[in-house]
């Protein structure tokens, strides 16, 4: 099993959890609004990262990234089997061929 599955499965199960207890459970019970947000603040830290150069912290803002994804996702009732489909379904397609098909 991968991380991230690993993290996906760690997100579903705190999905009921006391919000006092689990930062995942605080911010699903914020609704996926508050969830959406928080994504896209690691997004931009992530950005800056990167254009900064800092290796080390490009992998740790993208790893925020992939888990504020995550919940984000979860307080929508999509899965990351959902997502993993839909990747399946791109590959073996070109960006641009998969881009002009939407």
């Amino acid at each position: 099993m991968s991380a991230i599955d690993r993290l996906a499965q760690t997100i579903e199960a705190r999905r009921d959890a006391d919000p006092d207890g689990s930062w995942t459970a605080k911010l699903l019970a914020k609704g996926p609004e508050k969830c959406a947000e928080k994504f896209g603040e690691e997004a931009i830290e992530a950005v800056i990262e990167a254009v900064k150069g800092d290796r080390e912290r490009l992998i740790s803002e993208a790893a925020d990234v992939l888990y504020h994804l995550l919940v984000m996702c979860a307080a929508r009732g999509v899965s990351l089997p959902e997502i993993e489909a839909e990747l399946d379904a791109r590959a073996g397609r070109s960006g641009i061929e998969e881009k002009a098909s939407r």
